[in-house]
């Protein structure tokens, strides 16, 4: 599957547009981390098991999106974006989205 923050691949055309395709997943902070990062937070420093919980939902989202685009046929994403919401204290959505589409490549002649 290829995937651009773009709206088009320079060396492909757009064949067909499928439309919005979407991963979400959302996720709970974990008291036991909220205190490394409190003691963090005193010393300072990177909160790795933050980085890792973001780095993971991160990437399911992505799959979840990108199982969407294939089912419909797609294999390829244009306009792909991220975006976080907070649903209530603790705990935050994490969307991946954009343009599910059929590319091929540009012929010479293009």
């Amino acid at each position: 599957m290829f995937i651009t923050t773009q709206d088009q691949f320079e060396d492909h055309r757009i064949k067909k547009t499928f439309g919005l395709v979407q991963g979400s997943t959302i996720r709970a902070r974990h008291i036991g981390t909220d205190i490394l990062a409190g003691l963090r937070n005193i010393v300072g420093g990177e909160v790795h098991e933050y980085t890792k919980m973001l780095a993971e939902s991160r990437e399911q989202a992505l799959d979840r999106m990108k199982a969407e685009a294939e089912e419909l046929g797609a294999n390829a994403i244009v306009c792909m974006r991220f975006t976080t919401s907070t649903i209530m204290s603790g705990m935050a959505e994490f969307l991946a989205y954009g343009t599910a589409v059929i590319i091929e490549p540009k012929s010479t002649h293009d």
